[in-house]
This record gives structure tokens, C-alpha cells and sequence, in this order.
């Protein structure tokens, strides 16, 4: 059920007792292989709950594939992420999506929640107010830099709590696992890896990308000091 909790946005609870195992995902990127791949590793059953933290669409070889897979599977959630919104703005097209596609699309939530944490596409500015948060904010903030993407210091290095935010948008050589947020975009579509965080467990699970859809500068990878699951 979609409902709005301090975010004046789309919003979905998600009761962690109907699910045996929860997965959060970062960034496939069209990655439809990657995403199948992950799915056998983490022997995903249909009680088990899997939740991408957005940007299913463009860059990599089968954006119709994995949006009719999370559309199709009723234990797969994803937030809508920046590249997403592209779509719906009409800034890029994907021509693999149909109307009913991008309709779908457009239903998905900016934020999903479980106890204590959030699930967002690019995090929380901890500058504002949960309800003075935009679209754009959940789906694109970064750098606490005024007109900066990749210079520190980030949001995450800002951002105390109280909840754990998990989210993508931030292209990362590894994991971030902090108190307060966990960053999974590993750069999958670039040949790096998909990565999946068990929820439950506090494990961190990954893939290794088998190809390379889109080069990418190293500057435009984070690399973050080794941290661990809390």
C-alpha cells in the first residue's frame, strides 16, 4: 500500500514480517543478465523480497528485460530513480518500453521503507526537512558541493540518522556499509559488479559484471575506506 510518511512524495511501507528474506539491490542499468545471475547466487525463492534501489532503465543491453522481470515478479519493488525520470520527462527514450511500461514506471514510489530504514534512489539531504524533500532531491542529490557531483564531502558523510538510508546514483569501486548509509551502485554496467545487501542479515552479496556496456572515467568512481556491515 503507497502512502506518504514525512515525504510529500510516492511512498511505500513495506511490512518485513510477510517476507522469509529481504534483499536491497543497487543499479542494474539494463544489466538483465547480471540481475539473473544475482538472483541464482542469492537462491531467491518466492518468499523472499528483493528491492532495487532504482535505475532499472538505459546503458546496458536489456532495459525491456529487466523492467518486464521487476514488473512481473510479485516480490520484486524498486524505487524510480533519476533515469527513470528521464524517461518520463522525455529527455531519453528506451523503444524497447511500451506506454504500459512507462505507465508502470511512473507508479513507482520515490521512497519504500521498512523499520528504521529508507530506500532511495540517490539518499537524504541533510539539509532539509524529510517533507521539504523533492523528486529531484531523492533522485539526484550527491554533493553537499553547491553545482558539484563527485567532490566530497557527500550527503552520507553529513547525514546522522536516525534512519539507514540504503541507496544508489553514487557510482562506488565498492560498497559504502555505514551506521546510517549503505551505498550499492558498484558500477555493474561498467564492468564492475552488482551488489545486493541482505537486509536481515547484514551481509553484504555480489556479482561481477561479465561485460563492459559503458566506459567510465575512474574519477567517476568513488572509492570509499573499507567499512562493514553494521
Amino acid at each position: 500500500m503507497a502512502r506518504s510518511v514525512a515525504f510529500d512524495v510516492q511512498h511505500r511501507h513495506v511490512d518485513p514480517a510477510a517476507w522469509d528474506e529481504i534483499y536491497i539491490v543497487g543499479d542494474p542499468h539494463g544489466c538483465r543478465g547480471a540481475v539473473d545471475r544475482l538472483c541464482d547466487r542469492l537462491s531467491l525463492t518466492d518468499a523472499d523480497l528483493l528491492i532495487f534501489v532504482g535505475d532499472l532503465v538505459r546503458k546496458g543491453p536489456d532495459t525491456k528485460g529487466v523492467v518486464e522481470l521487476v514488473r512481473s515478479a510479485p516480490n520484486m519493488l524498486t524505487v524510480r530513480g533519476n533515469n527513470e525520470e528521464k524517461l518520463l520527462r522525455g529527455e531519453k527514450s528506451v523503444d524497447a518500453l511500451t506506454e504500459a511500461d512507462l505507465d508502470w514506471i511512473a507508479d513507482r514510489p520515490a521512497v519504500i521503507s521498512l523499520p528504521e530504514t529508507l530506500i532511495t534512489h540517490a539518499g537524504i539531504d541533510p539539509r532539509k526537512p524529510r517533507a521539504d524533500h523533492t523528486i529531484d532531491d531523492l533522485q539526484n542529490v550527491r554533493s553537499m558541493v553547491p553545482d558539484a557531483s563527485y567532490q566530497p564531502p557527500f550527503w552520507f558523510d553529513r547525514y546522522d540518522g536516525p534512519e539507514r538510508v540504503f541507496f544508489g546514483h553514487t557510482v562506488l569501486s565498492e560498497p559504502i556499509v555505514r551506521e546510517h548509509a549503505v551505498g550499492l551502485d558498484t558500477g555493474c554496467v561498467y564492468g564492475n559488479q552488482l551488489t545486493a545487501y541482505d537486509w536481515r542479515n547484514n551481509e553484504l552479496i555480489t556479482v561481477a559484471a561479465t561485460e563492459t556496456h559503458e566506459a567510465r572515467p575512474a574519477e567517476k568512481f568513488i572509492s570509499p575506506p573499507v567499512s562493514h556491515p553494521q
